[in-house]
């Protein structure tokens, strides 16, 4: 059973991490602020309306209160096209949890029909809302700020994300208007779950389907999520974070200049990550680039889970689970280590599975072994299998020791180093796992001579 966080993480009964909502128009400057407010760049900016099309979530600190800011896809309620229908739904969603709302506007522009139903919409919610003039460089106020005490929001701020003025006086307000039962620490202990592959493959809706919500915008158009996307759940008493990522394409098909930074927010996701889950169409079976993608979550040293999806659209009469199981131990045998399930989002099968794999191998990706046990394993293989020698001389293996976890690191200290062989290192890997398992995880071995 999933016990969802929504959009905030608990600690402790009745407690709640703090929620900042950034609203408006498209173009005013919302995730200049997002990125401002987080401390780095994470939004997707682009001078072009539409851009930021899901929630994004990142964690803010201000004078050692820790919050939630939320950025969403700026709202034209007139509109009504698939895109901007889910912009609308899902930036009501973070309008509904969220404990303080930044209403930003264009300050240069003045007050448009666009901000006045936005206006509407945010006093009707009840939610304490703090009105940002945004684009504004200095204290004198221009003619067209005094337009938005139309809205009944109170006084505008003025600030310049873009400049970072009056980023402060903001932060101020903002903090003075969080509940007294908000949580100020930290996620830094979360584990981190990315979901990776091509576009269109079910990352989406996969991530929807386990949070029981519509979390993320999903549309048969390939490509529609653009950015990062971060979901705190729990599953069996371990806190999560979900993050559902831009699907990388060949990099000819890269035509737009925003996609080319999702791609950058892709690989920047894997880089944050724990755990990577590598989902696959199974209508389409592995491409070259799920190896690609696979291969650098493999060389950052990230644990990894192959997750087939569609499985319920094919055919068990033409292609079992054996036969494409094999088929990928072929084409990714270089993460041969990675277990396989076998699901389908749009049903449920097979997704508790899933998450009990990310369970298993998040311990394996923390799991050490003591010196004592890893010396017997060592020794016990060197008696079955001498290592490498040249012209009367052999590597000898003195001792190992674990120095690391997330993944597990093994020192080894030898004589001759120069001998040992990449068929060796794989043959001591294998009998590592062979007592250990640690399935989903790369191992990392480190030869050093005695005395370096």
């Amino acid at each position: 059973m999933v016990k969802i966080l929504w959009i905030y993480l608990f600690r402790g009964e009745g407690m709640k991490r703090a929620i900042v909502c950034i609203v408006g128009r498209p173009n005013v400057g919302k995730s200049t602020l997002f990125n401002r407010l987080v401390g780095r760049r994470i939004a997707i900016t682009e001078d072009k309306p539409g851009v930021t099309r899901d929630r994004i979530y990142a964690e803010g600190e201000w004078l050692n209160n820790h919050f939630t800011v939320i950025d969403t896809g700026g709202l034209e309620p007139d509109k009504e096209d698939p895109i901007m229908s889910n912009i609308k739904k899902q930036a009501q969603v973070a309008i509904d949890t969220a404990d303080v709302i930044l209403f930003v506007v264009d300050g240069k522009d003045g007050l448009t029909s666009t901000d006045r139903e936005i206006g509407d919409i945010l006093r009707r919610s009840g939610k304490e809302t703090i009105l940002v003039c945004n684009k504004i460089d200095s204290h004198k106020a221009p003619e067209e700020i005094y337009e938005f005490y139309e809205l009944g929001l109170g006084e505008p701020m003025m600030i310049s994300a873009e400049q970072a003025f009056g980023i402060g006086d903001l932060l101020d307000e903002v903090i003075k208007h969080f509940p007294e039962d908000v949580n100020v620490e930290s996620d830094e202990d979360l584990v981190k779950v990315t979901f990776i592959g091509k576009p269109n493959v079910g990352k989406s809706s996969l991530i929807n389907h386990i949070l029981g919500e519509e979390r993320v915008i999903v549309t048969n158009i390939p490509g529609t999520t653009r950015d990062s996307i971060d979901s705190y759940f729990t599953y069996k008493d371990m806190d999560y974070v979900f993050v559902d990522t831009a699907g990388l394409r060949r990099k000819r098909s890269i035509y737009e200049k925003v996609e080319r930074y999702s791609v950058v927010r892709t690989l920047a996701a894997i880089d944050r990550s724990d755990i990577c889950v590598l989902v696959i169409d199974a209508t389409e079976g592995v491409t070259e680039q799920d190896t690609k993608i696979a291969g650098y979550a493999h060389d950052n040293g990230k644990a990894i889970i192959i997750a087939v999806n569609k499985w319920d659209l094919i055919d068990k009469k033409d292609m079992t689970y054996r036969e494409f199981e094999k088929n990928i131990r072929e084409t990714l045998g270089f993460i041969i280590y990675a277990p396989i399930v076998f699901i389908s989002a749009l049903t449920g099968q097979r997704v508790n599975k899933l998450l009990d794999l990310i369970n298993i191998v998040n311990n394996n990706y923390n799991l050490r072994i003591s010196t004592g046990v890893l010396n017997d394993i060592i020794n016990q293989a060197v008696l079955m299998n001498q290592p490498p020698s040249d012209k009367g001389k052999r590597c000898k293996i003195l001792y190992g020791t674990q120095v690391a976890v997330r993944p597990p690191k093994f020192v080894l200290f030898v004589r001759n180093k120069e001998l040992m062989h990449f068929s060796y290192e794989r043959y001591l890997e294998n009998q590592i796992r062979s007592h250990f398992g640690f399935s989903g995880t790369p191992i990392i071995f480190e030869f050093r001579e005695k005395g370096e």
